[in-house]
């Protein structure tokens, strides 16, 4: 996979430096679905396992070419798919959190699609949650049209199955990030310190002490933090209009 990443970067030679596109341009929301590569852990397990669904929660970057997401997962009791998950070439580690509504938290570790270099080289946000089923993928560009047209272009040269769902203008404060660049930093802190693994590798005071901060303001803010990643796992999906 890392190897695949790195075929995918050339590539990126073909989008516009976002210094040169026009910050005048209307911001818009587009949704794209489009089939993902089975050499992707997310494509080859939904592919495999079509009734589940899956939603990535969040992205943080471990290194330059990892990342760490909580997923979603619908039905079966906590940890029934850690191993599966993990036996894919480009997963690195997995995690099983915690039961939710009617399905389980994971947190995978995994080796980044090219994707999110296009993403970097753009400095666009990627919007989440990102809603997976059956092999797809759906999720929401934010941003003006020129970038639409590069992440398009982008997705199109890696699957010949991309569809535009829906294109809408809407304020962009409704789709910044789910988190707060502070809280990123947070999670991203916790997650390196072993805080949400099962089981914890750090108390919360002990957390709390590494960060320099009381252990009442790190339990508020990572409650926080939990909070909007569950209540948008339990979003319902809306038909696109």
């Amino acid at each position: 996979m890392q190897r695949e990443a790195r075929q995918g970067r050339p590539e990126l030679s073909r989008l516009r430096d976002p210094l040169e596109q026009d910050s005048e341009a209307p911001l818009f929301v587009a949704t794209l679905r489009l089939r993902i590569p089975p050499d992707l852990w997310t494509g080859g397990f939904s592919e495999r396992h079509r009734a589940l669904r899956l939603e990535a929660l969040n992205r943080t970057d471990l290194t330059e070419d990892t990342s760490i997401s909580d997923y979603w997962i619908s039905g079966h009791p906590p940890g029934a798919w850690a191993a599966e998950i993990e036996s894919y070439a480009d997963v690195v580690r997995v995690e099983s959190l915690a039961e939710v509504a009617d399905g389980c938290l994971y947190r995978v570790t995994y080796r980044n699609p090219p994707v999110v270099y296009a993403y970097r080289r753009l400095k666009l946000p990627i919007q989440f949650p990102l809603r997976i089923q059956g092999g797809f993928i759906t999720w929401e560009v934010v941003g003006r049209r020129a970038e639409f047209d590069e992440v398009l272009r982008f997705a199109r040269s890696r699957t010949k199955e991309v569809s535009v769902v829906s294109i809408r203008r809407r304020p962009l404060r409704s789709h910044l990030p789910l988190l707060t660049e502070s809280q990123h930093r947070l999670l991203a802190q916790a997650m390196a310190a072993g805080y949400f693994a099962v089981p914890r590798g750090i108390t919360l005071t002990e957390l709390a002490r590494a960060l320099g901060r009381s252990k009442s303001s790190t339990s508020e803010a990572i409650a926080l933090i939990e909070k909007k990643l569950l209540e948008s796992a339990l979003q319902p999906t809306t038909a696109p209009g």
